[in-house]
């Protein structure tokens, strides 16, 4: 089976556009979360989300074209484009008739359908946008990039709510090992915070609460205070390549892409099965996939953990069902929602991609906002640290090998194992 790197990487995310501005961001322990200012927001319970700031459209677009995307495909657009010209494929145009793409989304823009059903009232169907039906397919991300690139290799989209963006990955690595292409340029994209959105999400009680007035502390996965998610948006796009392609033109290689697994709990819209059975099936099918060997050991889990009290335990008991099975010692654990929040389509992607960084600079992710760790969690999991610290090689080890966990509503589930490379 073809062997699939990592060989570009984009990112739009509420710590800044650029991969090594939001790296450089990450690693200094900031935060992209604030407080939601408004009217609007007055009588929702729930007041912080994680905007992307200060994002320029017109610089991956012509002005008269914004208008025809939705926010959520203008950032995946903005995030492949970096993404492209990070894996060095200009002089390789061959590549593009090979190369697909394969990027989700998990809601449309909730405010633009709003508008719209208020115009088709007041003004009448003749003043509704041509591009009303474009703007809200959760495919059009996928379709635009395509077109902006010229790749011709598969057009696909998934979306699986908080898990599209690892989805995404997975099916873009199955689609290159069995050569349906050479190459795919893949990952999530989000941008749906709205009060009807923070409303919809409030009455769920999924949301943080008690943090309005100090937002950055609010989204504080395994720790004995959190309360809820955060809501988050943004874009990650990874260029996937096959191995033989890669090194035949010399390019950077960040990572390996060595396994993928999925799983359905079959258990409840929102809740995820208490005994962590879809969790666990999810991880094991990914370690399955990678056909590790006895001296490859996962020593790093990139948790889904999106700080709510009963979600980030059924993840951690998992996690440690899953490595107590395979014999090994307990693996570093962290999740990156509390410098992001909960990106929801774009979380499994921006989280990959910042772990593929921590792979690639041998650096564990911290856990930012780990205050006080719930002492229920503390004997299941290794916490990385809330500073920054390097990622030793477990004895016997040449590489350094990670699982990337999403999960979304109605009980679906990603994992992914991703490696440092090694030729």
């Amino acid at each position: 089976m073809k062997r699939v790197v990592v060989t570009g990487i984009g990112l739009v995310t509420p710590l800044g556009c650029g991969a090594n501005n939001v790296w450089s961001a990450f690693l200094a322990g900031k935060c992209g979360i604030r407080r939601l200012e408004g009217p609007d927001y007055n009588k929702i319970s729930s007041k912080v989300a994680a905007r992307v700031p200060e994002f320029n459209a017109s610089e991956y677009v012509a002005p008269n074209e914004i208008r025809t995307m939705s926010p959520a495909s203008l950032f995946a657009l903005a995030a492949s484009i970096e993404a492209v010209q990070d894996a060095g494929i200009g002089e390789f145009g061959d590549i593009r008739k090979r190369t697909g793409v394969a990027v989700g989304m998990g809601m449309s823009d909730l405010e633009y359908i709003i508008e719209t059903a208020n115009i088709l009232k007041d003004r009448g169907p003749s003043k509704i946008s041509p591009y009303f039906v474009p703007r809200i397919l959760t495919n059009m991300a996928a379709g635009i990039i395509s077109i902006k690139h010229g790749f011709k290799g598969p057009n696909h989209s998934v979306s699986t709510a908080c898990a599209t963006g690892a989805h995404s990955i997975g099916d873009a690595t199955n689609f290159i090992r069995h050569g349906n292409a050479t190459a795919m340029v893949c990952g999530g994209t989000e941008s749906c915070i709205s009060p009807l959105s923070m409303a919809g999400f409030s009455r769920l009680r999924a949301l943080s609460t008690k943090y309005n007035d100090i937002p950055e502390k609010s989204s504080r996965p395994f720790d004995a205070q959190r309360d809820g998610f955060v809501m988050g948006e943004g874009a990650g796009i990874v260029f996937l390549e096959e191995l033989d392609s890669a090194l035949s033109r010399n390019a950077k290689i960040y990572a390996e892409i060595l396994g993928y697994g999925t799983s359905g709990d079959a258990s409840h819209l929102t809740a995820p099965s208490e005994d962590g059975r879809g969790a666990i099936q999810a991880m094991q099918n990914a370690l399955t996939d990678a056909k590790l060997s006895d001296v490859d050991r996962v020593s790093y889990v990139n948790a889904h953990a999106t700080s709510t009290p009963l979600g980030d335990a059924i993840e951690v008991g998992a996690i440690n069902q899953v490595f107590s099975s395979h014999g090994q010692e307990k693996p570093w654990v962290s999740s990156m929602k509390g410098s992001l929040g909960h990106g929801q389509g774009a979380a499994g992607a921006v989280e990959a991609i910042l772990a593929i960084l921590a792979l690639h600079h041998a650096i564990l992710p911290p856990n930012l906002n780990l205050d006080n760790p719930d002492p229920s969690l503390l004997d299941l999991v290794r916490f990385t640290p809330s500073h920054l610290s390097h990622w030793p090689l477990e004895p016997g080890q040449h590489r350094r090998i990670l699982l990337k966990n999403s999960f979304g509503f109605g009980g679906t589930n990603a994992s992914l194992c991703i490696a440092s490379f090694s030729p």
